[in-house]
């Protein structure tokens, strides 16, 4: 038997303006600039604010929507945004730009003389590269690949003969197939002396043994002196693991600038927070549109109506929009200037021995906002203070006691590990039960688990990998 009931559920439904507060947050700085100009571009009530030297009657004219009384009541707001300054944009400090990588190669792609097919060949090849500068595919696939894709026929050969051409670019070791591949096409650039000489060898014929270390055994066979030996192996360690790396190529080819979103100086004892200002324009009502609002105030006409209606539509939409941009400020700001406080002492000089163990609900609990808000706060953004560039996210971690009962973080933890395999003997490197010793030592408590796991996340080798002879 079926039976019918009203149920009352109570559901949280989160209102226009704080949608658009939280999309805003996301943001770093950069992006939020373009966000503000595509709003500018595409809600017409919108204008940049004019210059003052303007003749005033030809100046948008500000509206207040409180002069006209209709039935469906259009609110009374005003739209200026003058909660950001009308400075021009200062000189950020950026992290430095550099050139694409696939740009770079195919520049110098440009420079031989090729066929029009092999060019094509050699571009595809280019093209297939991973960002680190490796080529993870076969040749058998290229060749299928750039005759499905490209309508290129080719073979195995010549596709062979491209990349060797490709693997003569800088960064030398680009277009390796594989580590071994790469630190060969770079040691034969090389000047020829004996370390190099003995060190093609190694990686030609030992390369297995000297990964794992097995350097008597390569001694042995090569006959070598400890000496020798060392010298080529430093030969080795300067050559670049990864050719890619030194060209960026992030946003697509695009060159990456990352700007702080906040400021932090230190002066007279006192730590001053302020947030970069950048260009917003105050945003007014476009005079066409007003005087499109006034005519409707006063008109039956359903034409007119619906068109006040459209640029009431628009109006709320940018109300929303600047609370946002207010809001967003508002909330980061009080975020940063928690973080600062909570880490008072680790800002005033950057020694990281001073961070304390912070994480997101800590902040949370002090701001009264939620974790997903200090999350998305936190996400993407950076400050600059006196001693550096750091994103948000590097003031946050979990802690462990120490042995008189204090907690210290583990990046305090991580620092005190680090010290202590710089200053091992190379020669009789420390394992991780002694590195636990020294780690007691040091008045820190943590169980040799914990200390592989700070020794992996560090990227720190195991004890007979870090062997030096």
């Amino acid at each position: 038997m079926l039976k019918q009931g009203l149920e009352l559920k109570q559901k949280q439904q989160l209102s226009p303006l704080q949608i658009q507060t939280i999309k805003l947050i996301e943001l770093p700085i950069q992006e939020l600039e373009q966000r503000i100009r595509k709003e500018l571009e595409e809600n017409p009530v919108l204008d940049e604010d004019v210059p003052k030297e303007k003749e005033e009657d030809e100046a948008p004219r500000e509206v207040s929507l409180s002069e006209y009384k209709e039935d469906d009541s259009i609110p009374s707001y005003r739209l200026r945004a003058d909660n950001y300054s009308k400075d021009e944009r200062p000189q950020y400090s950026t992290f430095s730009v550099k050139e694409s990588f696939t740009q770079s190669l195919m520049e110098q792609l440009g420079y031989r003389n090729l066929t029009e097919h092999q060019y094509s060949v050699a571009a595809f090849i280019i093209g297939s590269l991973d960002d680190d500068g490796y080529l993870r595919r076969s040749i058998d696939t290229l060749v299928d690949d750039i005759s499905f894709r490209a309508n290129i026929e080719t073979s195995e050969e010549e596709v062979l003969a491209m990349l060797k051409v490709v693997q003569e670019f800088e960064p030398a070791g680009v277009g390796a197939r594989d580590l071994r591949e790469c630190l060969l096409l770079q040691i034969r650039h090389c000047k020829k002396t004996p370390a190099v000489e003995h060190a093609i060898r190694i990686l030609d014929h030992y390369f297995h043994d000297f990964t794992s270390k097995h350097y008597q055994k390569i001694m042995t066979r090569m006959g070598l002196t400890e000496e020798e030996m060392k010298a080529a192996i430093a030969k080795i360690l300067k050559l670049n693991p990864s050719p890619g790396g030194q060209i960026d190529d992030s946003y697509s080819d695009q060159a990456q600038q990352i700007v702080p979103d906040f400021l932090l100086e230190y002066t007279d004892g006192e730590l001053i927070l302020t947030m970069p200002r950048f260009s917003i324009p105050e945003l007014r009502v476009n005079r066409k549109y007003a005087d499109l609002l006034m005519e409707a105030a006063s008109s039956s006409e359903r034409e007119k109506k619906e068109a006040a209606a459209f640029v009431k539509k628009k109006l709320e939409s940018a109300k929303w929009f600047v609370e946002a941009i207010k809001q967003r400020h508002n909330t980061l700001y009080s975020t940063m200037q928690t973080i600062i406080d909570y880490q008072r002492e680790y800002f005033i000089d950057g020694d990281e021995t001073h961070l304390k163990p912070m994480v997101l609900k800590d902040i949370a609990e002090r701001t009264g906002f939620d974790i997903s808000t200090i999350s998305r706060v936190v996400n993407s953004k950076y400050i600059e203070t006196h001693f550096g560039i750091y994103s948000l996210k590097y003031f946050f971690s979990e802690g462990l006691e120490n042995q008189d009962g204090e907690e210290v973080s583990t990046r305090e933890l991580k620092k005190a590990l680090q010290e202590c395999v710089d200053n091992e003997d190379k020669h009789k490197p420390l394992t991780d039960d002694e590195l636990v010793a020294k780690m007691t030592e040091r008045g820190y408590k943590v169980a040799r688990r914990t200390v592989a796991k700070y020794r992996d996340q560090l990227g720190i080798p195991k004890a007979r990998l870090r062997r030096e002879l």
